[in-house]
């Protein structure tokens, strides 16, 4: 039974230290993926709340910012203390409203965690330089200081990492923060909003809303915002680079990807082919860094095939809560029909599919695509050029490293590519010629750690610094340059 709009929760902003009703917005659905059942309502900022909410947020940067950080980052440790406490609560929400997995759910906490430790690093990674007589008694200090209102938007895939990604950086380097995440999955946000408040934070300093398009272009727009973080699809990521740059703000847009896993002839195929299941049906293929597409040189096409079909159609696809589940449904019901498409697409321009997903999961209301291989694909295929963010994975097959490389450099994405090889020279060959920002060797997903950064290249990154590790500490920071001569 579908749940009626009167019988769940609204979702409330968190503005300025208290949680609050949004007077007069609308509200739109929350469904729990795994059923099709309406969980809660959250309702859209309009472009007055967004300015209202700006204000008190720059407000409370002024104070803020005077705060030592070795004060400021005090919150974060008791912050990381109560996410470790309530980390299996936190990720309940989010399987329950992303569709993923109960284990991958507490991954995901636990790299969110990851970034709290990181930020609490803030003393030392805030440090400048200083030199002693640049000149004839003078001497050179270089510091660094907040930068003001930041904000972040963030997608429906990561609710609880990809904000963290964010705002521990900001706001331990002295800025104020406002967060947009996505419609889908908004009740995680609230959840670890609520912590950071138990933490102490002051009233301001973090700021949570919820809404579309109009709240993001009033983000963007607003003249105390100054600088703006994006995770999404490219597209949307080129909106929010090219608009928040036009209005003077710092910009990280973080776009999609297709993905790349390269196999070479001496792979151990067992554990390659685990790794491979990982990147492409993890998270139902939710996320930028999934594998997308397969890559075998050579005479290893037919057994890595074999195994790999063989795993792939005796994986259990169910609602991510349940015990043995091994893969959850996609996050909407758009979000399926737009998958099925593509596989319908690949059907129609000749790949030949060797595990089909659709209709995985008998008489449920739920959003479920199952794990789907087509082989005989070609780079020219819609399947094999264009992000189709499912459990989608086209093999291209290919007869050399050279003709690999030659395949994945010429993606327009540059975001992540693996390889699977024994061979050294094969694999320091690989990493040094390709051309994405984040390089694994047998490795199925090649997420950076938190204090290294996503670099995402070509059209799946727009901007300069990425997001998080020292990255993250330039982004919410300007450099401020002090000489001096007494006399």
């Amino acid at each position: 039974m579908i749940a009626t709009e009167t019988s769940v929760q609204i979702l409330k902003f968190y503005v300025n230290g208290k949680w609050e009703a949004a007077a007069g917005a609308s509200t739109h659905p929350v469904t729990n993926p795994a059923t099709g059942e309406v969980i809660a309502q959250v309702p859209y900022a309009a472009a007055a709340e967004v300015d209202r909410v700006a204000r008190l947020a720059h407000e409370a940067f002024l104070k803020w910012r005077e705060v030592p950080v070795v004060d400021r980052v005090q919150i974060f440790y008791r912050y990381k203390t109560l996410l470790e406490k309530h980390a299996e609560d936190v990720a309940r929400v989010l399987s329950t409203e992303n569709g993923k997995t109960f284990d991958d759910a507490k991954m995901e906490v636990r790299r969110a965690i990851q970034m709290v430790e990181v930020a609490c690093g803030m003393p030392t990674l805030m440090m400048g330089d200083s030199l002693e007589n640049v000149s004839r008694g003078i001497d050179s200090i270089s510091i660094r200081q907040p930068i003001g209102v930041c904000v972040g938007i963030t997608p429906f895939n990561f609710p609880a990492m990809v904000p963290m990604w964010m705002f521990p950086f900001a706001i331990a380097c002295g800025n104020s923060f406002i967060l947009k995440p996505s419609e889908k999955v908004p009740m995680t946000p609230a959840r670890t909003a609520e912590l950071l408040h138990d933490a102490g934070l002051p009233e301001g300093v973090y700021n949570l809303i919820h809404g579309d398009k109009v709240a993001v272009d009033a983000l963007m727009q607003h003249p105390l915002v100054r600088a703006v973080s994006f995770v999404g699809s490219s597209p949307v990521a080129k909106y929010v680079y090219e608009q928040s740059a036009k209005y003077g703000k710092r910009v990280q847009a973080l776009g999609g990807a297709k993905n790349h896993l390269v196999v070479m002839p001496d792979a151990d195929l067992e554990k390659s082919v685990e790794a491979i299941m990982s990147s492409a049906f993890g998270a139902a293929g939710e996320r930028c860094l999934a594998g997308s597409v397969l890559v075998p040189v050579g005479d290893v096409a037919e057994p890595l095939l074999n195994l790999l079909v063989s795993k792939a159609k005796s994986m259990h696809v169910g609602d991510g809560m349940q015990p043995g589940v091994e893969m959850g449904p996609v996050v909407t019901g758009d979000h399926r029909n737009k998958i099925v498409g593509y596989i319908e697409k690949g059907v129609a321009e000749g790949a030949k599919p060797l595990c089909d997903g659709r209709g995985a999961v008998k008489g449920s209301n739920g959003f479920y695509v199952g794990p789907t291989i087509f082989d005989n694909v070609t780079p020219q295929m819609t399947i094999a050029k264009e992000e189709i963010f499912g459990p989608v994975l086209s093999v291209i097959r290919v007869k050399s490293l050279d003709d690999a490389i030659e395949l994945v450099n010429s993606s327009k994405f540059g975001n992540t590519t693996s390889i699977f090889t024994g061979d050294g020279k094969a694999a320091r060959d690989y990493a040094s010629r390709i051309e994405c920002g984040m390089v694994g060797v047998n490795i199925g997903v090649a997420a950076p750690m938190a204090f290294f950064p996503f670099s995402g290249w070509k059209q799946s990154f727009f901007g300069d610094l990425h997001a998080h590790g020292k990255d993250a500490v330039g982004f919410y920071t300007e450099q401020k340059v002090v000489m001096t001569r007494w006399f």
